[in-house]
């Protein structure tokens, strides 16, 4: 009679075991009972201005019941914020507004503390509950921005020159904004604190805004306006007529070259596409090449007159806007931005200021194509070149002998395109090459800012 009565009990502990395994493997695997903790991130860098909010997000698997935001300080805690949900929330955005009495806070740093608590039924039916701490430096200061010395003028096309000075312990962004959303970079100069910048007018955009921008980690922003007298400056416009001896000419000997004209037998399509689609793909390189700046301290900045090709002629000027037609209809149109110049065929080419080569070889409607970086964001660019004597990353000096004119790319006859370009922005060479021009927006400038400097 025992051993039926020993095995009627172990056949009950077991199956109390097997229904105590069974509820625990349901709540193991139930979403009921999930265990995985709030996901909590916000957005910063360890610094906060007490002006803007903060942007905390709160993620959970099987939604959020509650969360609490909470300010400490050395001496106390503000509770910023704290809600409960009638509805579960899986993701949750907060954007946390400073309290009213933050900025008078004298601070140096703080925490921001919070605690999200979701409506799973673990840990004893409280739920899962994710505690984050993020300590962050008070900076409520603007960096110091200062205009030191700039050019007085900038003519439509053309360049300019700025000095300032610029501090903040905690300085993340430096530029200088323009009205058309080009952003020019500045580099140290002379001293500690300083910056200098070459600007560029395009002359494509109808006007011409430049302010220096400062922006911190905690993202206060300081702001100057560049101030630059605007003189308008009347470029050509031309009206040129395609002839078919053009198209089945140059323009089927350019079609052959490039692969976008592969399969197109129609010349006014084929000009289109060698004229704009092809251009714009030459000029990107020729930006991307051009807008590097130096981050190394400039202390002068000492440029020669520019005038690249000895006894030569101008054939063509820069900024001429060009309007082709065929047959009385307008097919196309482009900028020349640079300028031509024609002397004997194959004649030497040799750059009064010497400079790093960033690029030496063919560039499509440019053909043979050196480009020679001056330092400031200055390049200066040669095009049709027949023979290239320069090699990329190769140091050349003042008046060598880099190449020779020639007809190569889209060229009719044997000549220069000289551009000079300011971090990307194609500009007037005809100020470069003038002395008098040089002397007041370059070195007077840079002379003025030191002598101001110094005086500090």
């Amino acid at each position: 009679m025992r051993r039926g009565r020993d095995k009627g009990s172990s056949t009950l502990l077991l199956g109390i075991f097997a229904v105590i395994v069974g509820i625990g493997l349901y709540i193991y695997n139930s979403e009921m009972f999930e265990r995985e903790t709030p996901i909590i991130f916000m957005k910063n860098n360890g610094y906060w201005n007490l002006k803007n909010p903060l942007d905390i997000t709160i993620n959970d698997t099987s939604g959020l019941k509650s969360y609490r935001v909470t300010l400490v300080t050395k001496t106390e805690e503000t509770l910023l914020y704290h809600e409960q949900f009638l509805t579960p929330q899986k993701s949750l955005n907060v954007r946390v507004e400073p309290p009213k009495s933050a900025y008078t806070m004298n601070e140096d740093e703080i925490k921001i503390v919070v605690e999200a608590q979701d409506i799973s039924k673990w840990n004893f039916l409280n739920g899962n509950i994710a505690l984050s701490e993020f300590k962050l430096k008070i900076d409520k200061k603007r960096p110091l921005l200062n205009i030191i010395s700039n050019s007085y003028k900038i003519n439509k096309g053309g360049a300019a020159l700025v000095i300032f000075k610029a501090e903040d312990e905690n300085l993340k962004e430096l530029y200088i904004q323009t009205n058309f959303d080009k952003k020019f970079l500045a580099q140290p100069f002379y001293k500690k604190g300083y910056y200098i910048s070459l600007l560029a007018w395009p002359v494509k955009e109808a006007t011409f805004k430049a302010t220096v921008m400062a922006r911190d980690r905690a993202d206060n922003i300081s702001r100057a306006d560049i101030p630059l007298y605007l003189k308008e400056i009347n470029y050509k416009i031309s009206n040129i007529k395609i002839s078919d001896n053009f198209l089945k000419g140059k323009i089927a000997e350019l079609a052959e070259e490039f692969a976008e004209t592969q399969g197109v037998a129609d010349s006014i399509e084929q000009f289109k596409i060698i004229n704009e689609d092809i251009r714009v793909k030459n000029e990107d390189l020729i930006h991307e090449i051009a807008s590097k700046v130096s981050n190394e301290m400039v202390v002068d900045f000492n440029i020669k007159r520019m005038y690249p090709l000895k006894n030569a002629a101008v054939v063509a000027r820069f900024g001429d806007h060009r309007l082709y037609s065929y047959a009385g209809e307008k097919i196309s149109e482009s900028y020349h931005l640079g300028l031509d110049l024609a002397s004997n065929a194959m004649a030497e080419i040799r750059p009064q200021n010497g400079g790093d080569v960033v690029f030496s070889g063919y560039n499509g409607l440019y053909g043979n194509m050196p480009i020679i970086s001056h330092g400031l964001g200055l390049y200066t660019l040669y095009g049709h070149c027949s023979n290239v004597n320069v090699n990329i990353d190769e140091r050349v000096e003042d008046g060598a002998h880099i190449a020779n004119t020639g007809k190569s790319g889209y060229a009719m006859g044997d000549h220069l395109h000289f551009g000079v370009l300011v971090q990307g922005i194609e500009v007037r060479p005809a100020e470069w090459m003038d002395t008098t021009w040089i002397k007041l927006n370059i070195d007077d400038v840079i002379e003025n800012a030191k002598s101001i400097i110094d005086k500090k």
